[in-house]
């Protein structure tokens, strides 16, 4: 800075004129319920609308199967995304981005992308990482409740795609899943929860630019040029059922060289699933001695962990955990968890594959995980790979055509 220019002149940037949200409400506002498909679509192709800011408004009531209230239903952290089980994005009506299993990929991904700070101002969507006791947060004396979730939180081209999209149709579907025991906890195991969606709407800013802006941004469309999305897309593979025995080899998929894993989350649960007395937001460490993922033949972590966490071993596997922030958002390394609280809440193991070998991307590229434990997997115990892998989508605004790169 020079501080003896005396007569610099101030920037006052005007390339961006206004930004106001613009709510979207379902095609069909009465289908709500349970294995609806719910479609949001944005027919107004000629606004410039940035759908990395975007966010979905819901309100409802949280009842028992007979209607009735019961002050022993509660949430679950980040309860509200499991009412749904799968969640596209769609560009002139090709999927772009998808999730299955929304409530367990984006749980995952959250413990590991959001801070202490970070979870303060997401109360508003319903994540309360540390929540204990038998509370309510987001339900009123009522039954009633209500969020916005960023779809930041929910897929990961909302979370990467960071500038304005131009001339396009948009869509954001919804599947409802088929009851709510996931989304739900309750002190009485024999309630069966029932969550009423009233209201669900799509919230995207439309921006409003400057002349010279607009101008611009017409010549590009009129010289029928693509545009490239890259992001981030996030795959949630599960194995429903291990096997029990202390030692695993799961084959977890195969994948061509554009779509190879660069960061993977893998956790454990025993007897959780479509069980209203177990809370699905948490995880188990199933005494895990140690853990590694192959692509082809090349290993990640390069040393064993070693284990033990009833001997509380488990360091080398949270120092591993805090580093996913800095590794993926280039951020400092915050956690959100103390290792006390990372062992009984949410014990899970990120592997960083995001520095490959040139011999790796030759060809296609089988990814397995190994791992073995200090003695054998409960019974009923299911396991889950969260792939985060690379994506690049272009769509042309003069001709309308998406394709995957």
């Amino acid at each position: 800075m020079n501080v003896l220019n005396v007569t610099e002149k101030l920037f006052v940037d005007n390339t961006i004129v206004s930004s106001q949200i613009h709510t979207y409400e379902p095609y069909l506002p009465s289908k709500l319920g349970y294995n609806d498909e719910i479609v949001i679509p944005i027919q107004e192709v000629d606004k410039f609308t940035l759908p990395c800011e975007s966010f979905l408004y819901i309100e409802g009531k949280l009842t028992k199967s007979d209607g009735t209230l019961s002050d022993k239903l509660k949430f679950i952290n980040n309860g509200i995304p499991f009412l749904f089980k799968e969640i596209r994005y769609q560009l002139n009506g090709i999927t772009v981005d998808s999730v299955r299993d929304v409530g367990l990929t984006s749980t995952l991904k959250a413990y590991l992308s959001y801070n202490s700070n970070d979870s303060i101002r997401l109360q508003n969507a319903g994540w309360f990482p540390k929540m204990k006791g038998i509370d309510n947060i987001l339900v009123d004396n009522k039954g009633s409740f209500n969020v916005c979730i960023p779809l930041k939180m929910l897929m990961g081209f909302f979370e990467d795609y960071k500038k304005i999209l131009v001339n396009v149709k948009q869509e954001l579907v919804l599947l409802r899943s088929s009851d709510d025991l996931n989304a739900v906890i309750s002190t009485e195991a024999t309630d069966v929860p029932k969550v009423e969606i009233n209201k669900l709407s799509w919230n995207i800013p439309h921006i409003s630019v400057g002349i010279p802006q607009e101008l611009s941004l017409t010549n590009l469309i009129d010289k029928n040029a693509d545009i490239i999305l890259g992001f981030r897309s996030w795959e949630l593979v599960e194995f429903p059922e291990l096997p029990e025995t202390n030692r695993h080899n799961w084959p977890v998929k195969t994948t061509t060289k554009l779509e190879t894993s660069r960061h993977v989350i893998i956790a454990f649960q025993t007897t959780r699933r479509n069980n209203v007395a177990k809370d699905m937001s948490k995880f188990d460490n199933c005494n895990l001695r140690n853990i590694k993922v192959f692509l082809n033949s090349e290993r990640y972590p390069y040393n064993d962990l070693y284990l033990d966490f009833k001997e509380h071993k488990f360091a080398s596997l949270y120092e591993m955990f805090a580093k996913f922030r800095q590794s993926y958002y280039e951020l400092q390394n915050v956690p959100i968890f103390t290792p006390t609280e990372f062992k009984d809440i949410a014990p899970i193991t990120y592997i960083d594959c995001s520095h490959q070998r040139e011999s790796i991307q030759s060809g296609p590229i089988v990814m397995r995980v190994e791992f073995e434990t200090n003695e054998n997997i409960p019974k009923n115990t299911s396991a889950y790979c969260l792939i985060l892998h690379d994506k690049l989508i272009s769509y042309n605004p003069l001709t309308k055509i998406v394709k995957q790169l």
